[in-house]
């Protein structure tokens, strides 16, 4: 049995995808049944998600025992388990990759983030994670930070697929979108076959929402909270049509290259006084993806409305909201400087806390 709002969705041309991963749903067949019932073609991970997953969690005990046996680095028992489990979900979402052409079916792990700020590091640790997992379904994630362009035009330029994270302007992501074209132009020149390559650009929503909220708060300028999130991403997907409708763009196709297509990250409401399906009925049209936290899917399962489309006709108004905020006091080139370096700063503060559980496990079992 599927359900009719997630196929609504799925109708309106929406990937929907799922933010999070444990071996617990792999074990128990969880995620294999979100495929089946809740139209799930996807599956994202992040530190945060993995950190959570792991800590305190007896499926991964056999595993350690093992690692701790073997007196490997607590780095190498976090990407032993990690890399298990993103090679066993791959497997998991196979049917679904072969039956989009390797469109969907992916499964994302993401570098570490302690590499950021790293160019030639993250391409190094990107190639090494393609390898480990070994499965053509995977998507690497490398975030967006200015060191993070460069790396991502160089993964994709060797045939790795990509999922760029960690967007917040718009600006960054027209930087994406080029980094994304150089690097199938160097893909395509080094005799990759462009149709095995597929990136998505992870466009994150409700983390601008809450920023920008607390600062309206503070102006006494409540009548705009609420708008920033949704409106940011309409126009990145304005500017998504822009490019991928250009003839640099239109070469690439006929060579092969499938779009980088946007993906909407953040997509759990943070604010309970907001619809808690809001960043997804609000963000439908055809040609996207969104990555949910299984408590919006199930909302939206539940109460959500989704429409054939709900952003090409927006375009005017979310640049007005935009406008309307700049002249309320509310600088976006600081909002989103600020959101990207939390996004790094909570990653990197996940992946420390993984370390240190992880290696306080393994020094129980040696």
């Amino acid at each position: 049995m599927t359900n009719k709002n997630l196929d609504a969705l799925s109708g309106a041309g929406v990937a929907i995808w799922l933010d999070d991963l444990s071996r617990k749903r792999l074990q128990t067949g969880d995620l294999a049944a979100l495929l089946a019932e809740k139209n799930v073609v996807g599956v994202t991970t992040n530190p945060t998600i993995f950190q959570k997953a792991i800590v305190g969690q007896d499926v991964y005990n056999e595993q350690l025992k093992d690692l701790a046996l073997r007196g490997v680095t607590v780095e190498e028992a976090v990407r032993m388990i990690t890399t298990a489990d993103v090679r066993e979900a791959a497997d998991v979402l196979r049917p679904a990759y072969d039956a989009s052409g390797g469109q969907d079916g992916r499964v994302s792990i993401e570098v570490d983030p302690r590499l950021a700020h790293h160019t030639a590091p993250t391409v190094a640790e990107a190639k090494q994670l393609w390898w480990l997992v070994d499965r053509e379904n995977v998507f690497i994630k490398i975030p967006a930070t200015r060191e993070g362009l460069p790396a991502i035009t160089e993964v994709l330029a060797a045939g790795i697929s990509v999922n760029v994270t960690l967007i917040f302007s718009l600006e960054r992501y027209r930087a994406v979108m080029d980094a994304f074209l150089a690097g199938l132009e160097q893909a395509h020149a080094n005799g990759h076959d462009l149709t095995k390559i597929a990136s998505v650009a992870s466009f994150f929503v409700s983390r601008v929402d809450t920023e920008i909220d607390k600062r309206l708060d503070k102006l006494g300028k409540s009548e705009l909270k609420g708008k920033a999130g949704v409106a940011n991403a309409r126009l990145a997907f304005e500017a998504y049509e822009e490019v991928f409708a250009g003839e640099r763009w239109a070469a690439l196709e006929q060579a092969g290259g499938k779009p980088q297509r946007p993906l909407w990250a953040s997509t759990g409401v943070k604010d309970p006084a907001y619809p808690d399906t809001m960043y997804v009925d609000d963000l439908i049209t055809r040609g996207v993806v969104n990555t949910m936290p299984e408590a919006t899917l199930d909302a939206e399962a539940d109460h959500g409305k989704p429409s054939e489309d709900s952003i090409r006709a927006h375009y005017a108004e979310a640049h007005k909201v935009l406008e309307d905020l700049e002249a309320a006091g509310v600088s976006y080139d600081d909002v989103v400087q600020l959101l990207e370096d939390e996004g790094v700063d909570k990653f990197e503060a996940s992946w420390n806390e993984l370390l240190e559980a992880v290696q306080s496990e393994l020094d129980k079992l040696k």
